[in-house]
């Protein structure tokens, strides 16, 4: 019954970023085994358009538009937002030439990890202590032995619950960085 937050959500976690960025490095190095690499370019846009339909859950949550079910808008929130960081992630693998698209990149990054800490961390960390927590108690433990048993999962979860003071700025500074990567392109870039 051992079973640690760390051990059950974070590993889980860790994991799934992991295979974000592997298939990052994986698009790239085959784009570049097909001599495809200037398709990368491109994927910056079908990239950004899916993150920002990801946004319509943000906003059915802050009501500022009705339509959809939030369940509903907070998956494809997640999908939209994992496809197109990791067509955003394959275009900054390739075409990163500058400290702009460096710093919008970072800042997506950074926001990622503070997503996916609210989602499948901090929910599912939730769960798992309250399941333990009854079983605990189904065993005849004492609520201090319960506590106890309890303690390092009860802090991994307190720290865990300060991701959205972390997430909003940190969205924020990645869309004005990406806006900005937007316009210095669309006003630098050789349009012939």
């Amino acid at each position: 019954m051992n079973r640690s937050v760390f051990r059950v959500e974070v590993l889980p976690f860790v994991w799934g970023l992991g295979l974000l960025l592997a298939a990052t490095a994986l698009s790239d190095a085959l784009l570049h085994a097909l001599k495809l690499v200037w398709i990368g370019r491109w994927l910056g846009i079908p990239g950004t358009l899916l993150i920002v339909a990801s946004f319509a859950y943000s906003l059915r949550k802050r009501k500022l538009v009705s339509s959809g079910t939030p369940a509903r808008l907070l998956e494809l929130h997640e999908q939209f937002a994992w496809a197109g960081s990791l067509l955003v992630l394959v275009h900054a693998g390739i075409h990163l030439h500058a400290w702009l698209p460096w710093l919008a990149t970072l800042a997506m990054l950074v926001n990622i990890v503070s997503g996916l800490v609210g989602r499948q961390l901090l929910q599912r960390s939730r769960k798992h202590v309250e399941v333990r927590r009854a079983a605990l108690r189904d065993s005849g433990a004492t609520p201090d032995e319960v506590e106890k048993a309890l303690f390092w999962d009860a802090v991994a979860v307190d720290a865990m619950k300060q991701w959205r003071t972390v997430h909003f700025p940190i969205t924020t500074a990645f869309c004005v960085l990406a806006l900005a990567h937007v316009a210095s392109t669309l006003l630098l870039w050789g349009w012939r």
